[in-house]
């Protein structure tokens, strides 16, 4: 019998994970988890720089 996926971690690019940590560190590990959120709505795998400026700029951050 296999796990859930849902909970699985996705994948970051480099890119992604740079941009991550232009995030300020006390609200860096709740953005991750909006981020990932955002990235399995859009039923993307892994989470690209792409996707972590369009978060930023929808939750104005």
């Amino acid at each position: 019998m296999s796990e859930s996926n849902f909970i699985d971690a996705l994948r970051w690019t480099d890119e992604a994970k740079e941009k991550l940590q232009n995030i300020p560190f006390f609200v860096r590990p709740q953005a991750k988890v909006r981020i990932e959120a955002l990235a399995r709505q859009a039923q993307q795998e892994v989470v690209t720089g792409d996707l972590v400026e369009q978060a930023r700029l929808e939750f104005g951050q």
